[in-house]
């Protein structure tokens, strides 16, 4: 049986069409297996993470391919094979007038609870009748069992009435 390396992509580029078939196309032809991953242009970048298996006897002849790929500068870090985290699973969005600040503050919250940030996004969007931004965050995180929720949402709170924000905080199964 053939030993299976994990690997961690780390992709970013200017975008332009192909960027992904080219990234796809060198990870099959080494015989890698693409699992997961998430993509975005942000101001004419293209940045990407991508998690994919391959033999590990094609781990050197994939990285020197990756890293001759014209236009793209490419990590690639070894990483353990997935074993699901225990621990609580929770949703959190928030929404509220863009200003400097916002990200760090809920990420003191949800350090200080011990909340493990597993997947973040945000953009902005203009506020409806008025000329602002307003800040859009989505979260999905990981907190120990013995989570005092509530205690989180008292803090969350607190942080909504300071940044003028609307959070919201939920468990999912």
């Amino acid at each position: 049986m053939k030993a299976t390396t994990f690997l961690i992509l780390t992709v970013l580029g200017d975008d332009r069409p192909g960027l992904v078939e080219r990234l796809a196309a060198t990870v099959a032809e080494h015989e890698g297996n693409w699992l997961e991953s998430a993509m975005s242009h942000l101001s004419g970048k293209f940045a990407g993470i991508v998690r994919v298996a391959l033999p590990a006897q094609r781990l050197a002849a994939l990285r020197a391919a990756l890293a001759a790929i014209d236009g793209l500068t490419i990590t690639a870090e070894v990483a353990n094979a997935f074993t699901p985290a225990n621990g609580r699973h929770l949703n959190l969005t928030l929404v509220g007038h863009d200003r400097r600040g916002i990200v760090r503050e809920l990420s003191q919250v949800l350090a200080r609870h011990g909340v493990n940030v597993e997947e973040l996004t945000t953009h902005t969007t203009s506020a409806p009748m008025a000329a602002t931004l307003l800040f859009h965050a989505a979260a999905d995180l990981l907190a120990p069992m013995e989570l005092d929720v509530r205690a989180l949402q008292r803090d969350l709170e607190q942080i909504s009435n300071d940044l003028m924000v609307d959070i919201t905080l939920g468990e999912t199964l």
